[in-house]
Order: structure tokens, then C-alpha cells, then sequence
């Protein structure tokens, strides 16, 4: 690989010769098996040099984040006083980061960010197979629940040895420190029951003290507080529009949202749609929906058809392993992100200046079904659209429809009052 990227004798001889040369070669053979540029692998065989001879990676112990920022710290230093750089940043970055990925990559790195992770990984493992296996909670479900409690505890860790010593006062000043954050009093209540879940089975475990589940209190939520609230409909074509660019992150978001809008798909659904998925004989599109555990077709339209067929000629690395429709727009190649997909959204909501409730994916969901109510859609054929089980997912929507709702208002019963 090294006579490949190299065309120096000097140069080459030189990373040939560095410290881990074997190494950091089957690290780059490997970055180029992921669709990584030549000038990609350029940039990561230097710094790869530069972290070798920094940081022994032969001695077969593990490397600890701390060492590796050190060392960071310190090249950057070197960089900028050598005037090689103009600011320390980019070059502690980039170092870092080539380095926690190689590190990985050879099996040494320390890749635990905090002690919480190690006090408390087993119980929390313990506690998500329980909701798994008993329960069956979809996957989704469970990603949020231990995303809810690991933050918890990773917030306590300092503090605490065991399970046994948190008591309801760390828990409700958790909650707190969250509302004071910003979040709101769905997103903390959501925290709460996660967390009343968790100590429910601490309890049945016998890890806590009884009675901490049932003290766990949440914030008031009012009846209409859970109102799906998505940008107007007019917004939604704003945003379409926006992607109408040919950059390739254009063409990509252009498919994303087009799918979004038309279908109300959750933003796990699009996330996990792989190339498989899209019939062109037929012209289907099959969609599986984690929450309900089943698949559902619909058919390709037009243009939403249309926008996919431009990403996939035209964006889409041809050489890429990936089997997801949505991957990323610069090697290593890998499946879009859940805040990747969130980015494609709210940064173009952001830019347009469009005000709405939720800038996320979601909120597409919730302006596809306010306007399929305001078209004349039954909440039955909204619910089958949108995948929902029964109707009381959907006649939340019906309240949403105030243009319905104002007609109403303003009908003439013929002077009865």
C-alpha cells in the first residue's frame, strides 16, 4: 500500500521504515477496502506516522483516551510552533481522531469514555435483555431506554460505588439539571419512566432499597401537550425545493426528504431501508416498521422514484458494501446515522427559517398526516398510510385540522340555536 500512495523514494522509505510499519499498512489496506479516496488515504497514512512515533502501539498494552490526547496536545503544540499550522485545533483533531480509529482498528485502544460504563454495564445489560426477553419491547425502544439510564448514571458515577447508594434525591436532581438544559417536559417525563422502569427491576433484583420506582416523579403533562406539531404544508414544499441544487448532499437530501413527506416515515424507516427494498419491476417500495414488527408496501411514486434514481446514478459510491440505501458522502463509506438523518433536516428547516416545533425528521411525519387530514382523508385511510395499528394513534390528528374545524364552526343550522 505504501508503494501505491507514494512516489518519492525518500518518502516512501521513511513510512516503510517508521515505527508499526506493518501496522499501519493493514490499517490503510483496510480504509481503502472501505472506499476511501487516494488523497484520504494520503492525509491518514502521514498522521499514522506521526501517531507511531508518538504513541508505542507494540508493547501489546492498552491505549488510553488520556494518553492519546496528550500526545495530541502535544504535536499540535509542535505544529503551531513550527508554524505549521495556525491554530493548535485542527491539528489535535485530526490527530485524535486517526488515532482512536487505527487504535481500535488493531484491538488496543481503552474504548471506555468513562468510569459509569464500567460499574454499571452489566446491570444496565441485565435490565435491557429483561425488557427484551419478557416484555418484547422493539429494538428502537430499547436504544432509548438504555440511552435514558446509561445517561443517568454516567451523571452519578463520580459519586456513587453501586446502585444500592443512589437514592430518589440524585434521581430528581437529574431531572431537574435536564429541565434547567432546556429539555422539555415530555422529554423529561419520557426520562423519568425510563428511569422508574429501571428501578423497578433494581428493586426485583434486590440491587436497590424498595419504594425508589414509586417516588420517581415527573413533570405535569396537560392533555394537548402531546399534539403532533410539524411545519405547515407550504413550509414542507420550501424545504423540497431548497435541495433542488445538484451538490451531491442536495441530491441525497432531496431522496430522504421526498420520502419523509410523502410516506410519514419514521426516521429509523428510511434509515433502514436497504437496496433489496425497492422493487423497480413492480414498482414497490417495502418499508419494514420496527415498532410494529411487520413490513408494508407502497408504491413507488413518481417522483419520489425519480429523486431515489437520481441519488443512486449520480451520488451513491458505486463501490460501496453497504447494503442501505443512505450512506454517508464520504469514505469510509457506512450507513447515515440517526443524527446524520436528523442533520439533513433541521439544518435546512434552520436555513429557511422556518419555525416549527420539532426540526427533526418527525415533524415531516406529523405535516404528512395534517395534510392528508385537510385533504379529506378518513382517519382510517391516515392510519394505514402513516402504519398505525389502530385508530387511537391517529384521531389525535383530527385536532389538528382547524381549517375542518373552523367550517364546522361557521356552518348554518338553519337559525337553531
Amino acid at each position: 500500500m505504501f508503494e501505491v500512495l507514494f512516489a518519492y523514494p525518500k518518502v516512501l522509505a521513511r513510512h516503510q521504515a517508521g515505527p508499526a510499519a506493518a501496522d499501519r499498512e493493514r490499517y490503510l489496506v483496510h480504509c481503502a477496502g472501505q472506499g476511501a479516496a487516494h488523497e484520504t488515504l494520503l492525509r491518514i497514512a502521514r498522521e499514522l506516522l506521526v501517531i507511531a512515533e508518538r504513541i508505542d502501539v507494540t508493547a501489546g498494552k492498552p491505549v488510553t483516551r488520556s494518553e492519546i490526547d496528550a500526545a495530541a496536545r502535544a504535536w499540535a503544540r509542535q505544529q503551531k510552533r513550527r508554524r505549521r499550522a495556525e491554530s493548535a485545533v485542527w491539528s489535535r483533531h485530526l490527530f485524535a481522531q486517526v488515532a482512536f480509529a487505527w487504535l481500535r482498528f488493531l484491538g488496543i485502544l481503552e474504548d471506555l469514555p468513562h468510569a459509569a460504563q464500567n460499574v454499571f454495564s452489566g446491570q444496565v445489560d441485565d435490565f435491557i435483555a429483561h425488557l427484551r426477553d419478557e416484555r418484547g419491547l422493539s429494538p428502537n425502544t430499547l436504544c432509548g431506554r438504555r440511552w435514558q439510564v446509561e445517561g443517568f448514571l454516567a451523571h452519578i458515577s463520580s459519586s456513587k460505588a453501586s446502585i444500592a447508594s443512589i437514592t430518589i434525591c440524585d434521581i430528581d436532581a437529574f431531572l431537574e439539571s435536564k429541565g434547567r438544559d432546556g429539555w422539555c417536559r415530555v422529554s423529561v417525563a419520557s426520562c423519568a419512566a425510563a428511569l422508574r422502569s429501571f428501578f423497578q427491576y433494581a428493586e426485583r433484583e434486590a440491587w436497590c432499597s424498595p419504594g425508589i420506582a414509586a417516588a420517581i416523579d415527573s413533570p405535569r403533562l396537560f392533555k394537548q401537550e402531546g399534539l403532533p406539531r410539524g411545519p405547515v404544508w407550504t413550509d414542507v414544499q420550501r424545504l423540497i425545493d431548497s435541495t433542488s441544487e445538484r451538490a451531491p448532499r442536495d441530491i441525497r437530501d432531496h431522496a430522504i426528504l421526498m420520502l419523509l413527506a410523502t410516506y410519514g416515515l419514521r426516521s429509523g424507516e428510511v434509515r433502514g431501508l436497504r437496496l433489496g427494498d425497492l422493487d423497480w419491476t413492480r414498482e414497490v417500495i417495502t418499508i419494514k416498521r420496527p415498532k410494529q414488527r411487520r413490513t408494508q408496501c407502497y408504491p413507488i411514486v413518481e417522483s419520489v422514484g425519480n429523486a431515489i434514481l437520481n441519488y443512486l446514478q449520480r451520488v451513491r459510491p458505486g463501490r460501496c458494501t453497504c447494503r442501505e440505501l443512505f450512506v454517508t458522502l464520504k469514505a469510509p463509506f457506512r450507513p447515515l446515522s440517526p443524527g446524520g438523518l436528523y442533520h439533513a433536516v433541521s439544518s435546512r428547516l434552520r436555513a429557511l427559517g422556518i419555525e416549527t416545533t420539532h426540526y427533526g425528521p418527525h415533524g415531516l411525519r406529523h405535516a404528512c398526516a395534517a395534510h392528508l387530514v385537510s385533504e379529506g382523508l378518513s382517519l382510517k385511510e391516515v392510519g394505514d398510510h402513516l402504519g398505525h395499528r389502530s385508530a387511537y394513534a391517529t384521531r389525535t390528528y383530527a385536532r389538528v385540522d382547524l381549517a375542518g374545524l373552523r367550517e364546522v364552526a361557521a356552518f348554518d343550522l338553519g337559525g337553531l340555536s
